[in-house]
């Protein structure tokens, strides 16, 4: 991956001069800095300039061209082509990670160690161990570490996991994932950074046990380019199998999912406008014959198709106002710092697999999963996630 060029933090640093003054204004809002104007960077600060009790206080970008539209759709928000103007702003009590993946080591990094409690974007950084460095030095600050899985906070990601937990599917059997388009071909990284990492956290939510073995091929179409096209395998201990798809070179775009167990399954579309989940009484029903388990019947069940109403809430919305609410109450968010980390785990495992085309490569989670009983619980009501 290209590693995008941060300047270190340096405390020692006289002040720059802002584009605009801020005013303190003694109120107990959190104040926010965003480093990173570009493609998600405005739905982030839209985002914390309309939830409660939070101000966006400061945006860097090294582009000015970007930073005038801050300018002129924020007028109050201060700006700087410089991130460190905002490590060390006295104003700022949070901040928020959208750059290239190359830089969030070591942007969150810096936060971090200034005090300021982080939210990155998705992937939390490059490697496993850039990501064990940021959860243990937030742990040791004791500082809110969230890496922004965005679509674990859907409406429908919220109610898969809800069926799921309460056993509507039954034994899990399969997890088969599509996330396929034409374009949009990233610089530094590869498709599965890029768009397996989506599917890969929403399963990491939904499931509770995590894949022993991975097992990835691939292909990059384009030369001088990552990989563009790729197939990736998780394998669990049982008979639980997930296969993920993904695609920068499809003549369509495509956005679905399929999870099966013993008792029901289903069929996640996020392109559907309305009816994204559908859950099938389906199944198959098993017979012994005369002669035992040699002559074991398979008798197939069609039941009742039917669609859980959803929340229509904005996912970044319910995700920022989790993220403040778990830095107020020191709660550990549903996507934190393991989170991320077991993501980049997976990552990193198929392209260890890729390179060796195809060859499976086993995962040991060690203590990744030693916060899960303090993680907070769903930040969706369940009168909300199913509204």
């Amino acid at each position: 991956m290209t590693v995008s060029s941060v300047p270190p933090a340096d405390p020692d640093l006289s002040r720059r001069t802002w584009r605009r003054s801020i005013a303190a204004d003694g109120s107990s809002t959190l104040g926010v800095g965003v480093i990173g104007y570009g493609y998600w960077g405005p739905n982030l600060v839209r985002n914390f300039a309309e939830t409660a009790d939070t101000r966006v206080v400061a945006v860097s970008d090294l582009r000015s061209e970007r930073l005038e539209q801050v300018n002129a759709r924020f007028p109050a928000v201060t700006t700087s082509t410089d991130h460190r103007d905002l490590l060390r702003h006295p104003e700022v009590d949070v901040i928020v990670v959208a750059t290239p993946v190359g830089s969030h080591f070591e942007l969150a990094r810096q936060a971090l160690k200034a005090g300021k409690h982080v939210l990155v974007e998705k992937p939390l950084a490059s490697t496993v161990e850039e990501c064990e460095r940021l959860v243990e030095l937030a742990q040791r600050n004791n500082l809110t570490l969230m890496v922004d899985h965005t679509f674990v906070y859907t409406g429908a990601v919220q109610r898969i996991k809800q069926l799921v937990d309460g056993g509507q599917l039954g034994r899990l059997y399969y997890w088969d994932s599509v996330r396929v388009n034409l374009g949009l071909f990233q610089p530094d990284v590869s498709v599965l950074a890029d768009l397996a990492v989506h599917d890969l956290a929403i399963m990491d939510y939904v499931i509770d046990a995590r894949p022993v073995a991975v097992a990835a091929t691939g292909v990059a179409h384009v030369p001088g380019r990552l990989v563009n096209t790729a197939y990736v395998t998780c394998f669990f201990e049982g008979d639980l199998l997930a296969h993920f798809h993904v695609n920068w070179l499809a003549p369509v775009k495509v956005r679905r999912t399929l999870i099966g167990g013993d008792q029901r399954m289903i069929v996640y579309d996020d392109i559907e406008p309305s009816e994204k989940i559908k859950v099938y009484d389906s199944g198959i029903t098993l017979d012994v014959g005369d002669r035992g388990r040699y002559e074991m019947m398979v008798g197939y069940r069609a039941g009742d198709v039917w669609a859980p109403r959803l929340s229509l809430t904005e996912a970044l919305s319910v995700e920022v106002q989790h993220f403040v609410d778990c830095v107020r109450e020191r709660r550990q968010p549903l996507t934190d710092g393991y989170a991320g980390l077991r993501t980049v785990s997976i990552l990193e495992a198929a392209a260890r697999s890729l390179a060796e085309r195809g060859r499976p490569v086993e995962l040991a989670w060690g203590d990744m999963d030693a916060d899960s009983s303090t993680r907070s619980q769903s930040p969706v009501p369940e009168s909300q996630a199913s509204a």
